[in-house]
């Protein structure tokens, strides 16, 4: 699943181990009925600091021929390991043998607004809210375990897994069959009341638990969603291009940006929130005080020039225990030039150059030449060309030789449908 930011998905093991542990102490009473159980895990959840917790039978997904017509159209990009195990995803019993129950959890992660001041200094970028503190799946993969530990206390016997929006499972399916949240026109779980800046979590158990009445879809009429993409990666309602995505392509999207998609990039560097910050229904989101999801000194508009001296262990030390290491530092530094040369700034003609000549990466290279040309001008002009006479990587010198043709500078930002993204 592409990393949407509502329920900030990103393919990290998510995987708990259903032995079960002690906790010392006398263990709780048994509950004496199923409707007891469903309640005890219900407190237990809320204690844990879940804000909503739903229950769905572990048959077959309906959403399991969405997947696979999504597949095979190709829409999952160069994400492979999307198409692995394609069928589990959609049959829970295929993944834990006799389960008969999913339990969806949601944990919120909003902060409130951007930070005042982003557009004043320095060219700064974008970190989606997902990610402005630590990786949350070590967080939550506490919380589940904790859970299932609960649980596994009542009913000893009780077999269960444990994955944070990771593994052979369809979270956002579960969560609207389990009544949590409706899956929105963004394809984002979104919670009546509460918006959809949620991460979610899921434990299938072979306990026969009473199922929720699933989510009922509240979406109406409203499409801001759709017009807000700024790639038109939502290519329809319910229906999402990951190849467009702007997420996709800053986070698991490995090697060059389409061309035609950078402008639209704009200043994000990781992720992007657009479609859920003109979501009717995130006016009622209410920040967390959850010091988990606190964000972090320059997480979440950064000053891009120092990023484009990040080597890998720099990168590595800057962003250790947080989700932007999946971007890789290759992908990372990438996007950190196509910003520069989206906002245009002069400024960074300068280290883009030295970026240009001296990052070992090709890709690096290749999209510091693209932001270079972008900005424009003798100065620009003069270290394309010194490059070109340097460069040895055919890839980064076709990057040189098409930011060397004059064109319209950053001033096209225009969308543009129908541009060619393979």
């Amino acid at each position: 699943m592409i990393p949407s930011q509502a329920n900030a998905s990103t393919a990290a093991a998510g995987r708990a181990s259903g032995r079960k542990e002690s906790s010392g102490g006398a263990p709780p009473p048994a509950p004496s009925d199923a409707g007891e159980l469903k309640r005890r895990i219900h407190e237990e959840a809320i204690a844990l600091g879940f804000s909503s917790i739903g229950f769905a039978e572990a048959t077959e997904s309906q959403h399991g021929e969405r997947l696979r017509a999504w597949l095979a159209a190709g829409r999952h990009g160069t994400m492979r390991w999307m198409a692995r195990d394609s069928e589990r995803r959609s049959n829970p019993r295929a993944v834990l043998s006799g389960a008969k129950t999913v339990i969806s959890l949601s944990v919120p992660y909003y902060r409130g607004g951007w930070p005042a001041g982003e557009a004043e200094g320095d060219p700064r970028g974008r970190i989606a809210r997902y990610a402005w503190g630590r990786d949350y799946h070590k967080r939550i993969r506490r919380k589940l375990r904790l859970l299932a530990r609960a649980i596994a206390a009542m009913c000893p016997e009780a077999k269960w897994l444990a994955y944070v929006d990771t593994g052979p499972v369809l979270d956002r399916a579960w969560a609207e069959r389990a009544g949590v949240g409706w899956i929105g026109k963004n394809t984002n779980v979104i919670l009546q009341g509460r918006g959809s800046w949620f991460f979610l979590g899921e434990i299938l158990t072979d306990l026969g638990i009473e199922p929720d009445a699933p989510a009922r879809n509240r979406c109406g009429t409203c499409a801001k969603c759709i017009a807000a993409c700024p790639t038109g990666a939502i290519v329809g309602p319910y229906q999402l291009d990951a190849r467009r995505c702007i997420s996709y392509l800053t986070i698991e999207h490995r090697g060059p940006i389409p061309a035609a998609l950078r402008p639209l990039i704009g200043t994000r560097i990781f992720g992007c929130d657009d479609c859920q910050e003109v979501c009717p229904w995130n006016r009622f989101a209410v920040p967390t005080s959850d010091p988990d999801f606190a964000e972090r000194p320059e997480q979440q508009t950064p000053e891009l020039i120092p990023l484009l001296s990040l080597d890998e262990e720099a990168f590595r030390a800057r962003y250790q225990g947080t989700a932007i290491l999946r971007a890789t530092r290759s992908g990372f530094v990438r996007n950190v030039a196509v910003a520069l040369g989206n906002l245009g700034d002069r400024r960074s003609i300068r280290p883009l150059s030295r970026t240009l000549t001296r990052d070992p990466d090709p890709i690096v290279r290749g999209h510091a030449a693209w932001a270079l040309g972008r900005i424009g001008g003798t100065v620009s002009r003069a270290a394309l060309e010194e490059a070109a006479a340097r460069e040895s990587s055919q890839d980064v010198l076709a990057e040189i030789r098409a930011a060397l043709v004059p064109h319209s500078g950053v001033a096209s930002t225009s969308r543009m449908e129908g541009d060619s993204i393979s």
